[in-house]
């Protein structure tokens, strides 16, 4: 069953969507209606739908804007703009906006609003792959360097501009060397996979993890304040060690993290100010034994 989403504020186009879909030749589809840009834009952005038909005029607001605001908003479900003007250049203006197809309303058929479907679902398949490529490490599924560098600075800017916390969580596993020395490099990928997956839990949907190198991790932690961020650290390295990792059939390990916490405005203004403290928090935790949390700003003869 596939969801879609008509935002139209005209009932009788949303009648003539409705008779379309019972003359479609291949799949089942579930229709919601939406009347109004503020409600259409909300049930958007739930993510529930796999493909969204917008008409382009919504009451004084248009369409246009709409995909603009739901793109910002992190919205990835496809679009097909809908509209009544054959002319002009509301077509590009709607393919930049981000719209995947375009339909004028009055040349729709069944057969090229099912194909515009099609097209619409495929390609934003497509576009999701890419964009994952391009945003994830491969072996743990984390944000990668580049991704985490980028967001790091919009939360950094964020903060600045809102007043907010944000706190920057740098986790290594301990004697993670070892581990591929000994076992060898397919273990040492499963066993930082799996840490990965314990450590990504530990955390909000609203904050990200991102493999920034090797076995280390950075947990971007935003509205967050150098003692909530010391909590989620914890709780990090505890879900790491909390049981042996299987890094073949009946063959386990186990395995400890080491974590330095930092935040802004606390320990600088800055994303680099804040890096630099997270590491150097990291590095009074490796000397303390490992298998532990430091936040920034303490002591290195603390015990």
């Amino acid at each position: 069953m596939t969801r879609v989403l008509v935002i139209d504020d005209d009932r009788l186009q949303w009648k003539l969507v409705q008779a379309h879909f019972k003359n479609f030749q291949v799949g089942t589809y579930e229709l919601d209606w939406s009347s109004t840009y503020e409600d259409g834009l909300s049930r958007l952005l739930t993510g529930a739908y796999e493909v969204c038909l917008l008409d382009y005029r919504l009451g004084e607001r248009d369409g246009l804007q709409l995909i603009r605001e739901a793109a910002g908003a992190g919205c990835r479900t496809p679009i097909v703009f809908l509209t009544a003007e054959s002319s002009g250049n509301v077509d590009i203006q709607a393919m930049e906006a981000g719209a995947l197809d375009y339909l004028v309303k009055g040349e729709i058929s069944p057969r090229s609003l099912e194909r515009s479907l099609r097209y619409a679902r495929k390609l934003g398949e497509t576009l999701e792959a890419l964009r994952r490529l391009a945003t994830r490490d491969e072996l743990t599924g984390l944000l990668n360097r580049r991704e985490y560098e980028r967001i790091l600075a919009e939360e950094e800017d964020r903060s600045r501009r809102f007043g907010n916390s944000l706190a920057l969580v740098i986790i290594d596993l301990d004697h993670f060397k070892a581990v591929n020395d000994t076992h060898g490099h397919p273990a040492g990928d499963a066993v930082l996979k799996e840490a990965s997956r314990r450590i990504a839990s530990s955390i909000r949907t609203v904050d990200r993890a991102a493999r920034i190198g090797g076995e280390e991790i950075a947990l971007i932690l935003v509205q967050t304040d150098r003692a909530s961020a010391q909590e989620v650290a914890q709780r990090a390295i505890a879900a790491v060690g909390s049981s042996p990792i299987e890094f073949s059939p009946g063959q386990s390990i186990p395995v400890t993290a080491s974590a330095g916490v930092a935040a802004i405005p606390a320990d600088g203004g800055g994303a680099s100010e804040l890096f630099a403290a997270a590491d150097k928090a990291l590095y009074l935790a490796k000397s303390r034994g490992r298998n532990r949390a430091v936040p920034a700003g303490e002591p290195k003869a603390a015990t």
